[in-house]
């Protein structure tokens, strides 16, 4: 092999290398919630700092599509299916200092290929933190709305509840479906057994299972699939959409079923 054709070869697995930290980094923010147009963003600046010619990056809900060429206009392309995962902002920030760096020509390949792996094996937040965070976040919610001191802190109570049962039904890989539905469940069963069990004067049902279901909506899911529809990314806007909407529905299903067997079951009114 002539010293032309190695350099060649050299440069074609450079480019393969480049390819391949682009898609990396591209599903690291996509399998953590990342807006698309953050996803073609970044993987867009990290080939053109690597002098990849053009690059075409074609991003959906679940998939990243990668077309590359360089100045002898060979094609080179990657196609990787990427599943929903859940949220983590803190993995999302440091991809985004890291296309920074290499927009800065601080990082090299190598390097960059190394931290993308310490951003991957990133542990995430303590879980008692996160079901302290649920339930406050739920009491706070209600505040909001006018509830009183025990109704916050009730809810306060389910909503750590019911995010402590999620981390359980985790483990055992239950559908979201089903997840939801159940947290839904959980919540009025608790609701019911603090107004009509406990306490039973002057708290409000309603209030409580508002303040509770805090920990189930995917507000982040929501908020990007506005923020993708309104940057024209139609089709990925839409699925995510529709992931956010049915999670609501199930959380509905999983209250109503519980209010309307207790209602069958004991009779009354509920508030």
């Amino acid at each position: 092999m002539s010293s032309l054709e190695v350099i060649e070869q050299e440069k074609k697995e450079e480019m393969h290398q480049v390819l391949e930290l682009a898609l990396e980094a591209g599903e690291i923010l996509l399998k953590h919630g990342a807006e698309i147009s953050r996803v073609e963003e970044t993987i867009d600046r990290i080939c053109k700092k690597f002098l990849i010619e053009t690059v075409d990056a074609f991003v959906l809900s679940n998939g990243i599509f990668i077309t590359a060429s360089n100045k002898e206009h060979e094609v080179f392309a990657r196609v990787r299916a990427i599943p929903m995962s859940g949220i983590h902002l803190g993995i999302i920030t440091e991809v985004n200092k890291l296309s920074r760096d290499i927009a800065a020509g601080n990082v090299d390949v190598a390097k960059a290929k190394e931290r993308l792996q310490e951003i991957k094996n990133m542990p995430a937040t303590n879980y008692i933190v996160q079901i302290i965070g649920s339930g406050l976040g739920s009491a706070c919610f209600i505040y909001l709305l006018g509830a009183t001191f025990w109704e916050c802190m009730m809810t306060m109570i389910s909503g750590a509840a019911v995010f402590a049962a999620l981390l359980i039904m985790k483990r055992f890989h239950l559908s979201k479906i089903l997840t939801n539905i159940l947290g839904g469940g959980l919540i009025t069963l608790l609701g019911i057994l603090y107004t009509d069990c406990i306490v039973q004067e002057g708290m409000r049902l309603s209030l409580i299972i508002s303040g509770s279901i805090f920990p189930l909506i995917p507000g982040v899911a929501f908020v990007n699939a506005i923020r993708d529809l309104a940057d024209s990314d139609f089709i990925s806007g839409i699925v995510r959409m529709l992931d956010a909407i049915l999670v609501f529905v199930y959380i509905a299903i999983g209250v109503g079923i519980v209010l309307s067997t207790y209602a069958s079951l004991f009779g009354g009114v509920l508030s």
